[in-house]
């Protein structure tokens, strides 16, 4: 699948991240997540904060309000709005994407290449149950709880950037649910092989 640009929308226990690790693994392409943000902010001369920082000032974002919680504190040194971060991620996300074909987990990449052909939008959900099993397997004892707050930062920040609604299937190509049996091998391959098929 040539130019093929992949997009992974996810709760937080479902499994997207590791899905979108293998499907970039067969399509022997490059998995971007957490290095856009370094690259947004090398971009906006942010230098001098750790990972936990950056992702808590993406993180923090207030419904109806103009700032991050912990970008207030920088807005100075940015010199400029609150949202240059998140236009700094999706700048470099269409760059990324320009490059050649890869796979975007998170960091409303969806939104970020809407006016582009060549990609495929997925979001990965789960069944409460599943979740929960996984969030004690998987994700360090996290409670079901623990993983809706998280769940709820992710909506509230794509909400308010994107103008969508968070997770809302019409604005993905395929909503895939991770918990019914299957392994997040076998997924991946019934995933490539639809977007194949639907791609002609």
């Amino acid at each position: 699948m040539e130019n093929l640009i992949l997009t992974v929308g996810r709760q937080y226990g479902a499994g997207g991240r590791e899905l979108a690790g293998i499907l970039a693994k067969k399509l022997g392409v490059k998995l971007y997540d957490r290095q856009i943000v370094h690259i947004a902010a090398a971009k906006l001369g942010i230098n001098d904060l750790s990972e936990q920082e950056l992702l808590e000032m993406e993180n923090e974002v207030q419904p109806l309000s103009m700032s991050f919680l912990p970008f207030h504190s920088f807005g100075t040194r940015m010199g400029g709005s609150s949202n240059e971060m998140f236009l700094s991620e999706s700048a470099a996300i269409r760059k990324i994407a320009k490059d050649g074909p890869c796979v975007f987990l998170g960091r409303c990449a969806d939104y970020a290449l809407r006016e582009e052909k060549n990609h495929f939008d997925i979001f990965v959900m789960a069944d409460d149950d599943f979740r929960e099993a996984r969030g004690s397997a998987v994700y360090e004892g996290k409670s079901l709880k623990e993983l809706d707050r998280e769940d709820k930062k992710r909506a509230q920040y794509y909400n308010y950037y994107t103008g969508r609604t968070w997770g809302d299937p019409q604005h993905y190509d395929l909503v895939v649910n991770t918990g019914r049996g299957a392994s997040l091998e076998q997924i991946a391959d019934g995933l490539l092989a639809y977007i194949k098929a639907v791609r002609g």
